[in-house]
């Protein structure tokens, strides 16, 4: 189950990139949810994303704990 709660996650992730605060509330709640080998993935796609939308590079910093 947990491996669909990464994918969960990514998908919301993908859907609230429009709106950076939104985007930092659902990292945030990622952060809790989620297994640390999944938080690495999670740095990841998360990058990929920032090189598409830049204003979103913000919200890495709740990756960084």
């Amino acid at each position: 189950m947990a491996r669909a709660m990464f994918e969960y996650t990514k998908t919301i992730l993908n859907k609230v990139s429009f709106d950076t605060s939104l985007f930092c509330k659902e990292v945030q709640k990622a952060v809790n949810r989620l297994l640390a080998h999944e938080l690495e993935e999670l740095k990841v796609f998360i990058q990929s994303l920032v090189q598409q939308k830049p204003e979103l590079n913000q919200c890495l910093i709740y990756l960084k704990a």
